[in-house]
Parts: C-alpha cells; structure tokens; sequence
C-alpha cells in the first residue's frame, strides 16, 4: 500500500508500506520475525482497605495498602500488582526510608498516600513525567518537580506552578523530618 500526497500522480512510493503481520501454527503474532506480546493491561479499583489504585501509560498497574505490621514510628506499606511487562510483583515499603531524590514511582505513590498530599481534585500530585516510569526507574523527583514549576510558568500557569510548589514542598518537609 502507498499513499499519495495531493498532486502527485504517479510518483514511485519507498517502501512506506504497512505489512500485516504473520501468523505461526498456534496463531501467535509475529512482527518482523520477533514475537508480539498483546498489551493487556490489568486494573485494580480501589476499596477501603487500600490507601490507592492505579497505573500509568506503561500498563504498570498496582494498589497500595499498610502492612499489618505498620505502625505510626514505622509506617510500612505493601504494593500489589503488575509490572510495564504483565509481570505480578509484590514490594513492601518503608515509608520513613522513602528518598523523593532517588524513587521508584510506587515509593512515592506509597509516600504520596501515606502523607495524604492534596491532589487538587486530580489522580496525582506527581509530575507528568511519572506516567512513562517502569517498576524499577528511579528518578529525582524533586528535580522533576522544579523543572514543571519552571515550565508552568513559562506557559503563564501560575496556578499550576503554585500546586506543583505546593507539593514539592510537602515532600521536602518529609526529607526534612527524616
């Protein structure tokens, strides 16, 4: 199949062509000769017992609830779910060692939770970054932060930029308190 802009007759098209993938004998797909893997994306809905459910754009899916052997001096919280890969994974997180400046989007997920950041009538007070992390991506989140203030108010979002300062702060006063 080739496509044809307006006012090109007959021009040869390069190999910008769609190819539909193969099949083998037990009716896998195949693209190219490597085998596909179908994006099924597992959700869980959050109940009372959990503190948050959800995902992001990487089919990561999870819910957060505390250990039973949480305790306020040592708050300890139990992530259940499904890796970028479909892959089940289960982690258990202390929050007072949680390092917003080098985290794994379910360590602050789990912070987030535990602290009960205001999300502004949105799924997140995190950064929109935060939606392309895997399971075990680490990033500086306080970094994060500061470069979306800094974006928003160069788009004139002041609003914005005042909810993202507001959240950072909440999380450099728990640095602080550490």
């Amino acid at each position: 199949m080739g496509i044809n802009g307006i006012g090109t007759i007959s021009y040869p098209v390069a190999g910008y062509g769609a190819k539909k993938p193969q099949s083998n004998v037990k009716g896998e797909s195949f693209a190219n000769g490597v085998k596909a893997k179908p994006n099924v994306y597992k959700m869980y809905l959050k109940t009372d017992d959990m503190l948050w459910a959800g995902g992001n754009g990487t089919g990561l899916s999870y819910y957060l609830k505390y250990a039973e052997n949480s305790t306020e001096e040592d708050p300890i919280v139990v992530a259940k779910g499904v890796d970028e890969n479909g892959d089940e994974f289960e982690q258990t997180i202390h929050i007072n060692k949680v390092n917003p400046n080098c985290a794994t989007i379910v360590e602050m997920r789990a912070l987030e939770a535990h602290l009960g950041v205001d999300k502004n009538g949105g799924l997140s007070s995190l950064p929109p970054e935060t939606g392309e992390m895997g399971l075990h991506d680490r990033a500086d989140f306080v970094d994060m932060f500061q470069k979306q203030i800094s974006d928003m108010w160069r788009l004139g979002q002041q609003k914005l930029a005042a909810y993202y300062q507001y959240s950072m702060r909440t999380y450099w006063e728990f640095i602080d308190r550490k």
